[in-house]
């Protein structure tokens, strides 16, 4: 082989070897994630890049201090996953955001709660300044509680601050309380006490959660990625389910969610037990996808409209509530 067709061979390889290259570039799926610095057991894969691998996408991810934060993302189309809790899902599919749930995190519990200093009834949250995220699942228990201790919420001074600028405002004394989540609840309730729990607020009637939602547009043309993405996050979940005291506080677990949260390692465990956290199949069951989620948005929907939270509310919330997912993810394990 001559020189001139050996360089002609070789220039050929390199095109055929770059346009494969391009092609393989432009199969590459960029999803982009929004989650909470929550304490739950998916953060563990998310440190690990398992979601990487198994979905084969490059993700980016982005951290928000609310729900309110991530639906806003969504809706400017810069998120194609994101963590919410009800209550912000809620006023998004009141508005007809095009989402949909995918999977139920966990029943919020113990996790969130109204800590306070002074305070030693709720008569006593009269003209106090309580700190919440607007339009958040702790903001939705807090006026769900407020009700059910008949105290008007315009009788309270109730001021919308993200959970960083809760722990920074009751350092410096400029708040009464707050209603907040971990790892910031558990900062506050070193030097407070606990007015009430969302497990409290549930059983007055105001269960809340936190889900995984994803933009319909996304699911429609990477339904591939929400599978994989659902099926990951269902082995976290089971995972820890399996054997929880395994998730102690010199665990790797806990190092990784302490790493992505900036909770403290030491209170890792204790703070997952603040949470009911449903596995993959549960997800199925009545009480979650298969029908007790859609009526858990629609009655937190219908107590936001009451409370002039969103201006409308919708007939039917079974759109935004999807088990197709959960349901292929299932498959993707046998």
């Amino acid at each position: 082989m001559n020189i001139t067709r050996r360089t002609l061979l070789a220039a050929t390889i390199a095109v055929a070897f770059t346009a494969q290259l391009q092609s393989a570039a432009a199969e590459e799926v960029t999803l982009n994630i929004g989650y909470q610095p929550i304490v739950e057991p998916s953060r563990v894969p998310q440190a690990d890049g398992t979601y990487e691998k198994a979905t084969g996408a490059k993700i980016n991810w982005q951290k928000f201090d609310g729900g309110a934060d991530v639906i806003a993302a969504i809706a400017s189309g810069s998120l194609d996953i994101g963590y919410v809790g009800s209550s912000p899902l809620a006023a998004a599919a009141s508005r007809e955001l095009p989402v949909e749930t995918i999977f139920v995190v966990g029943l919020i519990s113990e996790a969130e709660a109204l800590a306070v200093r002074s305070i030693a009834k709720p008569e006593d949250l009269v003209g106090k300044k309580i700190a919440t995220p607007f339009v958040s699942t702790a903001h939705y228990s807090l006026l769900t509680a407020l009700k059910h201790w008949n105290v008007e919420p315009k009788a309270v001074e109730i001021l919308n601050l993200r959970p960083p600028e809760i722990a920074a405002a009751w350092e410096r004394g400029d708040i009464d309380g707050a209603y907040v989540w971990d790892p910031v609840l558990a900062q506050l309730k070193k030097s407070g006490t606990v007015l009430a729990t969302s497990a409290d607020v549930a059983d007055w009637g105001g269960p809340t959660f936190d889900a995984w939602i994803v933009s319909k547009k996304f699911a429609e043309e990477h339904a591939d990625v929400v599978t994989a993405f659902v099926k990951v996050t269902g082995d976290a979940t089971a995972a820890y389910r399996a054997n929880p005291d395994a998730w102690n506080a010199t665990s790797p677990e806990a190092e990784k969610i302490a790493r992505l949260t900036g909770a403290k390692r030491e209170e890792v465990p204790a703070l997952l037990k603040g949470y009911t956290f449903p596995t993959l199949e549960e997800q199925l069951g009545e009480a979650l996808l298969g029908g007790g989620t859609t009526k858990a948005v629609a009655d937190t929907s219908a107590f936001l409209l009451e409370q002039g939270k969103i201006p409308a509310a919708l007939s039917d919330y079974s759109p935004y509530v999807s088990t197709r997912w959960v349901t292929d993810a299932a498959k993707l394990a046998h």
